[in-house]
């Protein structure tokens, strides 16, 4: 069994956001946007101040976010976790025992029903449901699916981060620095998968 002991997962886009971060109380963190060849560095600084990183696979450049990918990323990078869209990043992610984060962008009805059908194939850890400012639809997919939710895209306020948390959501992915230091004063209650 898993457990996160934050509300707030915060993601990292820049090298001196990531700076600031390891100084914080956060355990898992999100990196995104980042090349190829900072990964392993990334992980490996990461490591070294107590953190867990999540990589998002479909945002490193120079890698495809293919079952290879995720692989290499899992056997040799080895983060805490991965997110992608990709259903076969997910499936290999899970062999591998690390955390599987599915993100689901949720354009429409369509899109939702797909996303469905989906999570029943790759039965993620977590769900990361995009955008995260739709507190109705995170307590549906919430109840129907029974996987853990996160809630990220368009987080902007404490007051969204709130209706989130208050519709079901585990956790807020977000890179909104003063959202960090907001909710690292709060404390935080266990997020079980």
């Amino acid at each position: 069994m898993i457990n996160l002991n934050q509300r707030i997962l915060p993601a990292v886009r820049k090298m001196k956001d990531l700076e600031k971060l390891i100084k914080m109380s956060y355990e898992y963190i999100v990196v995104l946007d980042i090349h190829i060849s900072q990964v392993k560095s990334i992980v490996e600084l990461t490591k070294a101040h107590g953190k867990k990183p999540l990589l998002h696979v479909d945002l490193i450049e120079g890698l495809k976010n293919d079952e290879y990918a995720a692989e290499y990323l899992c056997q040799v990078v080895k983060p805490a976790g991965l997110i992608s869209t990709r259903a076969g990043v997910i499936t290999k992610t899970k062999q591998n025992g690390l955390l599987a984060i599915q993100r689901m962008f949720l354009l429409d009805t369509n899109a939702l029903e797909k996303s469905y059908a989906l999570l029943k194939r790759t039965q993620p850890d977590f769900i990361e449901v995009l955008p995260g400012i739709m507190p109705h639809i995170i307590t549906e997919v919430n109840e129907r699916t029974g996987i853990p939710i996160f809630a990220g895209g368009l987080i902007r306020s404490i007051n969204d981060v709130e209706l989130a948390l208050n519709a079901g959501a585990s956790a807020v992915t977000t890179s909104k620095a003063e959202l960090w230091k907001h909710f690292e004063q709060i404390p935080d209650e266990v997020i079980q998968p």
